[in-house]
C-alpha cells in the first residue's frame, strides 16, 4: 500500500504546497459522495452536479470546511462512472472475493470502487498507485480498516489489469 500523506485529503485547512493534488482529493471525495447519493436516492446526474457544485465543492458541511474541489475532475469521474457502470461493475465483481458480488457491498464502498476503477482505466494522467492510495484514503473517511483493506486489494488488482506496466516496475 502506498504511503499516505493525509488521512482525509478533502478536509481541513489548506497547508500543502500541492494545491492541485488537494483539489483533486476533494473532487474524489465529492465524486464518491455524489455517486453514493445517486445510488441510494436515485438522484439524476444533472441534479447531482447542480447540488454539489453549488453547495458541497469548497463549502461547509455539518461544521466541516471542505477544500475547493477541481470541478472538471469531479464531473469527469461522476459522469464517467455513470457512463461506464455496466462495464465497471463486472470488472469489480471479478476482483472481489468469491461469494461477495458488488451488489452485496455497502453502497459507499460501491461508489469508492466504481470511482477508483473508472480513474484507473481512464485517467492515465494520474499514476495508478496514487489512484489506489487516494481512494483508500476516501474509504477511510467512511468505513473502518477491514473495508479499506478490501478497497486496497480490489483497486490494486484492477490497477494491475489497466496499468500493469506501472506495477511491474516495482
Amino acid at each position: 500500500m502506498a504511503e499516505k500523506q493525509e488521512k482525509k485529503p478533502a478536509k481541513g485547512p489548506e497547508k500543502s504546497k500541492d494545491k492541485k493534488a488537494n483539489r483533486r482529493g476533494a473532487a474524489r471525495l465529492a465524486a464518491v459522495q455524489a455517486l453514493y447519493q445517486m445510488d441510494i436516492a436515485g438522484a439524476g446526474i444533472n441534479d447531482i452536479f447542480a447540488e454539489f457544485e453549488s453547495h458541497w465543492l469548497g463549502g461547509e458541511v455539518e461544521g466541516d470546511k471542505y477544500l475547493p474541489a477541481e470541478a472538471a475532475f469531479f464531473r469527469d469521474v461522476v459522469s464517467g462512472v455513470v457512463r461506464d457502470q455496466a462495464k465497471l461493475d463486472p470488472l469489480i465483481d471479478d476482483a472481489l472475493s468469491n461469494g461477495w458480488p458488488l451488489k452485496r457491498i455497502d453502497a459507499i464502498l460501491r461508489a469508492v470502487l466504481r470511482a477508483g476503477s473508472y480513474e484507473l482505466e481512464h485517467r492515465k494522467d494520474v499514476p495508478g498507485r496514487v489512484v489506489v492510495s487516494e481512494y483508500v484514503d476516501v474509504a477511510h473517511a467512511f468505513v473502518d480498516g477491514d473495508e479499506t483493506g478490501m478497497v486496497n486489494a480490489v483497486l490494486d488488482q484492477i490497477a494491475r489489469r489497466f496499468r500493469g506496466d506501472e506495477f511491474s516496475r516495482g
